[in-house]
């Protein structure tokens, strides 16, 4: 009888939760949302000394004063330059594909956050600055295109490979979304291991809600294989931390090793040629998810909650 109950008890949360998303779906749909797309790259590729001024005028935010048009001209006409600009036009001519799905990560957006404001979007080449490819301002949303031309792009030679896996176009909205993290959630001023893994934690549960299409994959920047090995070793890399007394550690050396973008994870073990980087980031986001689940704190609290309240409150107990 109990065990029946229990049964009926769990099902009819299943199907309340259910519903519960259902309508904040249906609620992030009707959301209003007006994107204006620029596109620079082109415009500029097609500039003159004749229409220069106009484009200068249009867009004065990337004409500092101090450089004279012979500077832009140069630029226009050099033959690099301009290979890179095809590569970019051929990989985004119309943009459409991409503008649906910023729109949509925009409505996600405006649902969670009410008053934030819509930005213009600017597109853009970067000269493959893959450390600045998007720049949020409160008016602006700069897109450095050619950083999205996928992994095995010729211009990515010379660029160590674990960077290369990201600059795709499959990433943009997740970039975006870290983008947008650093406006919205501060980083701790507790300098422990634990602090900084549930800042990265929080900055991936925000892409669990603006972006709820992408993959666990697309959202942390790892391939098929390296979220699988991060998965299937949850438990072992939990107890790692643990056990070596590392989650209220301050070593500035276990940013570098568990949680800054990296070909792997440094455990000093030999599984480690094996491990993707950032698993501290990873083992965050699970822990923030495990609270979040458990409490159903209202999410506009979380992202300014001290990391010691999500920690002890999420009881995070790893897959095994």
């Amino acid at each position: 009888m109990y065990r029946n109950t229990a049964l009926i008890i769990c099902m009819l949360c299943l199907l309340s939760s259910c519903k519960k998303e259902k309508e904040i779906q249906a609620d992030i749909a009707k959301q209003s949302v007006e994107l204006k797309v620029l596109r620079f790259d082109k415009e500029f590729a097609a500039a003159t000394p004749d229409n220069l001024s106009n484009i200068k005028s249009k867009y004065p935010y990337f004409f500092p004063s101090q450089y004279t048009d012979s500077i832009w001209i140069a630029k226009i006409q050099d033959s690099l330059q301009i290979e890179l600009r095809e590569a970019v036009d051929s990989a985004f001519y119309d943009f459409k594909e991409e503008q649906e799905e910023i729109t949509m990560l925009l409505k996600h957006i405006v649902y969670y956050f009410p008053t934030y404001t819509i930005p213009t979007v600017v597109t853009l080449t970067t000269e493959v600055d893959y450390e600045n490819r998007i720049i949020l301002t409160d008016s602006l949303l700069l897109i450095g295109l050619d950083n999205y031309l996928g992994q095995d792009h010729r211009f990515y030679k010379g660029i160590d490979r674990y960077i290369s896996k990201g600059l795709d176009k499959q990433y943009l909205e997740s970039d975006i979304v870290s983008a947008l993290s650093k406006k919205v959630i501060s980083f701790p001023r507790d300098r422990s291991f634990l602090a900084q893994m549930v800042y990265y934690g929080k900055e991936l549960y925000l892409k669990d809600l603006l972006i709820p299409w992408q993959t666990d994959g697309q959202k942390i920047g790892y391939d098929t294989d390296q979220l699988s090995w991060a998965q299937a070793n949850e438990e072992q890399i939990w107890r790692y931390f643990v056990e070596r007394e590392l989650l209220y550690s301050t070593d500035p050396k276990l940013g570098p090793r568990f949680l800054d973008p990296a070909p792997f994870s440094k455990f000093r073990l030999e599984l480690d040629n094996e491990s993707p980087g950032r698993l501290g980031r990873y083992i965050g986001w699970q822990i923030v998810r495990a609270f979040m689940e458990k409490t159903e704190l209202p999410v506009e609290q979380l992202w300014n909650l001290p990391a010691e309240t999500i920690f002890k409150q999420a009881n995070y107990k790893p897959k095994k």
